[in-house]
């Protein structure tokens, strides 16, 4: 029998608080406030210690419950009710009993695949750790049944459905560990990443995509996070469901009001319906509809409300450089210079957008040459306010690069953290606003964030800054071309930032798996399928075939958007060469057309004068280069192979012309989508569910229909400058001290294990923290609770190391 202290109030029948019926109403709503607040605390360290079993314990007593309860509704006669419950327990010492000796497996080999021993994380412990905590509400639950199953204020339905609900997770969860230990098979000692060949990884994909994940998305939302994290994901999910109706009505985000959005009751009542048409939406709705919900943030009213809540700065100004080239300094002669030449990937030239951010007033902020570029921001203006004197210019300066998936927000949806960071720092903060795909496909962030950051460099005294330690500074994506514009700058042989903070970075962007990444099964925030557009988008392909169920889902609105995103495709395809011919390496001829680059397209004297001789091994083998290639060997192993020996020569400091971001014309293939569409019944059947699953398990598969998810393997994203955990070694030694903070839970844990790997096997400065319990992108949900308000400020922790030099204090936070 359970003590007392775990079993949950039955009904309504909760504490009373002191004894004697309440004075008044206000004391009763305070007496329950406080019966609510003792019962979480009661309900938390319960799970505490439930979570501090060993798992054996942990399934022992899983199945003992399961067994007694089991047992119990089934004397309880022929009723539906009793039945389904006696069913549900049946299900639940199933899955514990098949589910304990796989985790045991993979936890025997986890601590392989750490960083080193003080940072105990990868992909396998966070899969261990999420069904531990199915596994912990299940048992939680079981406890109170079996406590409370005779009481009359016994809630049978709504405890029905959640042991139901746990039930499809824990189920799937045990699906996901039979995944995880195929990988494990798979993968060479030490990987991550799946390492199959392609056919094999497209099958892999195609499977795993079929899984049922409504469950996930409805009673089950956000278990795995810190309980303060999940009332926001609820309301998040209700906003989702009912921003997904407005879409369909052809409303876009703009014309959808804040207070529709989160007010749709039947959504909010029904865990089920809502979870599945999250899984729904999250299958079937394209990239447009996630840069339209993600965009909701920058909804005026919405982002009035996060500024209110935010610190107070001094300036915070939206300028827009012009696309002008200009000259920078080689660090290796800084008597010779190279030109920077704006962004004209696919857009061609066009100014770049940055928001500067300072807590206080600096000298050059309020300059007539900075105050020339500054950009209107319509009736929302906080520029400059008023004080008696300036303060001096730092000595340091963020430059900061914003998440998105690379097809969503500014530096508008990031500011309220932002300005948290001037404050704490004290430092002026320089935020790019990159343009977006699908419609600014790569390189075009990339030349936009190099070009912003250059300029920053070239005009520090302008931002209020010395410049004398510069920290590059981004989050998910923006982690990702924090780490792209280093490599870029160390190509063209200027300056590289003294260090990089990224938090939760993308750093391969292929579409493979990982143990990490058989997460997005289950996280709200970050699926598979969502991962996988933002990712097409990125590398130019995200603009497949519409069908008439895709037309259907748009609207009209949406069909505009696509079409618009057709046509600029079709004009980037017929520039591709054009572009090509520009960035190709200097003095080469393309293969298919042997005419010399015009004279009027010369390059810049500075280029000219660094140019070196011709490597006749040429770079399409990086086009080749996997995991396998590049992380597990030793120097003396590889020194010697082509991929890697060509890369010292071609991509150097000191030969900015050898930068090449875009495929050659040939090597450019046509989107290769899944064209069969495979049944649960087929699925099952074919090769790679027999090797994955055991002989009587299956797991639930989708009810949503085929997932529009493009499952292909783009050349471009094993562009080093496109996924940095496959540049090669010669590559990766010209990085700066690089911290990166990762979230256990997150999809994306396995890019930053196996990046901070890669870079600490080549003797480079690197630190990984991983926090637990929170989910990717805490950084904009840093005012929500003490745990994400604890990870931001050890970002602010990290970007503090960056801007201390040996032996110096850090930047003082102002008073």
């Amino acid at each position: 029998m359970e003590p007392a202290w775990v079993a949950e109030p039955a009904g309504e029948a909760g504490p009373a608080g002191a004894p004697g019926a309440p004075a008044s109403k206000n004391d009763k709503e305070r007496s329950k406030r406080r019966s609510r607040r003792r019962w979480r605390k009661i309900k938390a360290k319960a799970l505490q210690l439930i979570h501090n079993m060993d798992l054996r314990t942990m399934t022992q007593s899983l199945v003992t419950l399961a067994e007694d309860n089991m047992a119990f509704f089934s004397s309880q006669g022929p009723g539906e009710t009793a039945r389904r419950l006696s069913s549900v327990f049946a299900g639940v010492r199933e899955q514990a009993l098949g589910l304990e000796p796989a985790l045991s497996r993979l936890l025997s080999v986890a601590h392989l695949f750490d960083l080193d021993a003080e940072t105990p994380a990868n992909g396998y412990r966070s899969l261990v750790h999420t069904a531990r905590c199915c596994m912990a509400h299940l048992l939680h639950k079981s406890r109170y049944v079996a406590s409370n199953r005779r009481s009359i204020f016994f809630r049978t339905s709504h405890n029905l459905a959640e042991l139901e609900a746990y039930l499809a997770a824990l189920t799937q969860l045990r699906a996901l560990t039979y995944y995880a230990q195929r990988l494990l098979a798979t993968n060479r000692p030490g990987g991550l990443f799946f390492e199959g060949d392609e056919g094999l990884t497209t099958d892999f994909l195609r499977e795993y995509v079929t899984l049922h994940k409504g469950c996930f998305y409805g009673r089950c939302l956000g278990f795995q996070f810190t309980p303060a994290i999940r009332p926001f994901l609820q309301t998040l999910s209700i906003g989702l469901v009912s921003f997904g109706e407005h879409y369909k009505r052809n409303e876009t985000g703009l014309s959808v009001t804040a207070s529709s959005l989160f007010t749709s009751g039947r959504f909010a009542i029904d865990p089920e319906l809502r979870g599945a048409e999250f899984e729904r939406i999250t299958q079937n709705l394209d990239v447009h509809f996630w840069k339209a919900f993600w965009n909701i943030t920058e909804i005026e009213v919405l982002s009035s409300l996060a500024n209110m809540a935010s610190a107070t700065v001094r300036v915070s100004r939206l300028l827009s450089l012009p696309p002008e080239a200009f000259e920078m300094p080689l660090t290796s002669d800084p008597k010779l210079t190279v030109t920077i030449p704006p962004p004209s990937a696919h857009m061609g030239p066009a100014p770049v957008l940055v928001r500067l951010i300072s807590y206080d007033l600096r000298e050059g902020q309020d300059s007539e040459e900075l105050s020339s570029l500054v950009k209107s921001e319509g009736p929302r203006t906080l520029e400059l306010w008023p004080r008696p004197q300036q303060a001096p210019r730092s000595q340091y300066l963020v430059v900061h690069i914003h998440g998105g998936g690379f097809v969503a927000q500014t530096s508008k949806s990031h500011e309220p953290y932002l300005k948290t960071w001037a404050q704490e720092l004290g430092v002026p903060i320089l935020s790019i606003d990159y343009s977006l795909a699908p419609e600014a496909p790569f390189p075009r962030a990339l030349e936009e964030c190099f070009y912003a950051y250059c300029w920053a460099i070239k005009n520090c005294a302008l931002l209020g800054s010395t410049g004398e330690r510069i920290c590059l500074a981004g989050d998910s994506a923006g982690g990702n071309l924090c780490f792209t514009v280093s490599l870029r700058a160390a190509a063209y042989g200027v300056r590289v930032p003294d260090g990089i903070m990224a938090a939760y970075p993308a750093t391969m962007l292929q579409p493979t798996a990982s143990p990490s990444r058989l997460l997005s099964l289950m996280d709200p925030l970050l699926p598979l399928s969502v991962l996988s557009k933002c990712v097409s988008a990125y590398a130019g392909g995200e603009t497949e075939e519409d069908s008439t169920s895709d037309r259907k889902a748009l609207g009209m609105m949406g069909l505009v958007q696509r079409d618009t995103a057709l046509l600029f495709r079709d004009l980037r395809l017929g520039a591709s060469s054009w572009l090509n011919s520009f960035l190709e390496l200097s003095g080469r001829k393309s293969p298919r057309d042997s005419v010399p680059i015009a004279e009027s397209m010369r390059r810049s004297v500075s280029e000219a004068a660094l140019d070196q001789p011709e490597d006749p091994k040429g770079t399409d083998s990086l086009k080749n280069l996997t995991l396998h290639d590049l992380s597990l060997k030793s120097s003396s192993e590889t020194s010697g192979t082509p991929e890697l020996s060509l890369s010292a020569e071609t991509l150097g400091p000191s030969k900015p012309s050898d930068v090449n971001f875009l495929l050659r014309p040939e090597d450019t293939p046509e989107e290769v989508e899944a064209q069969d569409e495979l049944s649960p019944e087929a699925l099952d059947k074919g090769r790679g569910i027999r090797a994955t699953f055991p002989k009587g398990f299956r797991p639930r598969r989708s009810s949503q229909g085929p997932t529009q998810m493009p499952i292909y393997s783009s050349p471009i994203a094993k562009n080093p400058f496109m996924s940095p955990l496959l540049a090669p070694e010669s590559m990766l030694q010209t990085l700066p001290p690089v911290h990166i903070v990762a979230c256990a839970l997150d999809p994306m844990l396995d890019d930053s294990v196996m990046f901070a790997r890669r870079l600490r096997s080549l003797g480079k400065p690197v630190t990984l923290r991983v926090v637990e319990d929170l989910p990717h992108g805490f950084l904009s949900l840093a005012a929500l609770c003490r745990e994400t308000r604890q990870a931001a400020a050890l970002c602010v922790e990290r970007i503090r190391l960056v801007l201390t030099p040996p032996g110096t204090s850090a930047p003082a936070a102002p008073v």
